[in-house]
């Protein structure tokens, strides 16, 4: 399984203009600031979304096409509007000036200065810390937009004159060498790239780094820890007697299986020597901020990146042996994880190894706490963007929620069907009256899908592609045209390809089957290739 959160809008039009459209973001908003998506035809002959590193000005992405092989205009039209509302989204959710937003250093009196963190939107509840009572402010970062997020804080940060240093891992390619010299050197900010969504060895030397610095920090020392999807693979140091090759087969076994993100995490943390608030007990009696840019439906911040810095108070062993059994993963399993990991598991469910820390842990249970986790962008921050730029557009949008989840492919179904519906608005079948949204409109969703790959299969995966190539088939299938699907992560990456997503409409199928002659759009989708 290869995965991204998601937004979905499915938009239709009246009879006049006959414009529909359905368009599909990913919620692993991660690396947004550093990303952009131009549109391009791939071998495969449908539109994909390319990602290009941002340049360091700190330009916002922008989308464009110029694909209308067989599209008709009202397509045309209908994708252009698409990525606009891709843009309005990624906009939302830049890691960068998330951040920024979110934390301010200013004096109150002559001469103490304050560090001051938004906990809500408007201001009404701050969290203040008095940085006369530090010596030195370290920042740990890491997943998809640790970069952004760690030069967001470093300029923060480095107004207050404090000794400043830190580690920031990031995936491959997903840092500018001018972002990584910047962090470097003007902020003692070392960069680690490394590999996602399965573990290398660079993780391990990376995460390592960033335990060992908690590890010698003191009362004195301010911890910013800055999170974001992708940081369970990129922060991973394995826990005695496992090895890095026992994580990689585990994390290659969890993604094949089509198990949540959230429920992977559940193992994940007591696998390892950083999850499960592990951060935070190494770092003890530090103080630690943690800034969340979730990547899971509901925000659950135990869980988002396996929650290095909360206590882990919602599962334990018994719990991750449950998962095991429900997904197929013990030793005689269709996804089989390897031998050490099990007897890890079992013997921590006979009571023979200690679990994550919970909340009686002193690094969490002080008053005022020393770890406190501040939400600085979600899912539905990108829905609610998208549905602005819709109205602003003249659309009719519709907020269904940011909780979709299941199969991409089947996902796509449900959206074909609803576009289908929402086209018999343009005739008369005499079910006008029924309709969840009036002509145009823009049907708005977010949540987590999911692509699960059968044992044996080599297909990439890549849930906005699947999602889209899905929906191509079945718009050929039903004849249903003027319905244009872009399904794209607004982090820039879907799943391990080198697309951002794609863009299709009622003619993809064919154009994919007439570029390449001797593969069909079905051979694809049954090899999620």
């Amino acid at each position: 399984m290869r995965r991204f959160a998601m937004v979905t809008i499915i938009a239709s039009s009246s009879a006049f203009t006959s414009r529909r459209l359905m368009f599909r973001i990913s919620r692993n908003y991660a690396a947004a600031r550093q990303k952009n998506f131009p549109c391009h035809p791939n071998k495969n002959g449908y539109a994909v979304l390319r990602r290009a590193s941002r340049s360091t000005t700190g330009c916002l992405p922008m989308l464009f096409s110029s694909l209308s092989f067989e599209m008709t205009a009202n397509e045309i039209q209908m994708k252009d509007d698409a990525l606009k509302m891709i843009n309005a989204s990624i906009r939302a959710v830049d890691p960068y000036a998330a951040v920024k937003k979110k934390m301010t250093v200013c004096k109150e009196g002559d001469s103490l200065e304050t560090l001051v963190v938004e906990v809500d939107g408007d201001g009404a509840e701050q969290i203040k810390y008095d940085m006369s009572k530090y010596d030195r402010i370290r920042v740990f970062s890491f997943g998809k937009a640790s970069a952004a997020m760690a030069l967001a804080a470093g300029e923060v940060i480095s107004s207050s004159g404090k000794q400043l240093d830190g580690v920031t891992i990031i995936k491959d390619d997903h840092a500018t060498a001018e972002e990584i010299e910047l962090l470097k050197e003007k902020y003692n900010i070392v960069v680690r790239p490394a590999s996602h969504p399965v573990p290398d060895a660079r993780s391990v030397a990376g995460s390592n780094e960033i335990l060992q610095l908690a590890k010698i920090s003191d009362s004195r020392t301010l911890i910013i820890a800055c999170i974001s999807g992708g940081g369970s693979a990129l922060f991973c140091s394995p826990r005695e007697p496992l090895t890095l090759e026992d994580l990689m087969q585990t994390n290659s076994a969890l993604l094949a299986s089509g198990m949540p993100i959230e429920k992977m995490n559940v193992i994940r943390k007591r696998l390892e020597n950083g999850k499960g608030g592990r951060l935070a007990a190494t770092a003890f009696p530090a103080t630690v901020l943690t800034l969340v840019l979730s990547d899971i439906i509901g925000d659950p911040i135990d869980l988002i990146a396996s929650g290095p810095t909360v206590p882990d108070d919602g599962s334990g062993w018994d719990d991750a042996c449950r998962l095991v059994k429900e997904y197929g993963l013990e030793a005689d399993g269709e996804y089989a994880l390897p031998d050490t990991v099990l007897k890890l598991l079992r013997l921590g469910k006979e009571g023979h190894l200690k679990d994550t820390p919970k909340s009686s842990h002193a690094a969490f249970c002080d008053s005022p706490p020393l770890c406190q986790t501040v939400l600085v962008g979600n899912n539905r921050a990108a829905v609610m963007a998208a549905a602005n730029e819709a109205d602003r557009l003249g659309w009719n949008p519709v907020v269904l929620g940011t909780r979709v989840d299941g199969e991409a492919s089947i996902v796509a179904g449900t959206y074909v069907a609803m576009a289908e519906m929402l086209s018999e608005q343009r005739g008369d079948h005499g079910i006008s009256r029924y309709q969840i949204a009036k002509l145009p409109a823009a049907i708005i969703a977010g949540g987590e899908t999911v692509v699960t790959i059968p044992a044996g299969c080599n297909g990439k995966g890549g849930r906005n592609q699947e999602l889209a190539l899905s929906a191509a088939i079945k718009l050929k299938e039903i004849g249903l045209r003027d319905v244009v699907i872009a399904s794209c992560g607004t982090d820039g990456t879907d799943g391990p390809t080198d697309a951002g997503g794609a863009i299709v409409d009622g003619a993809s199928v064919d154009r994919i089957e007439k570029t390449i002659s001797c593969r069909s759009a079905h051979d694809a989708m049954k090899n999620h290739d």
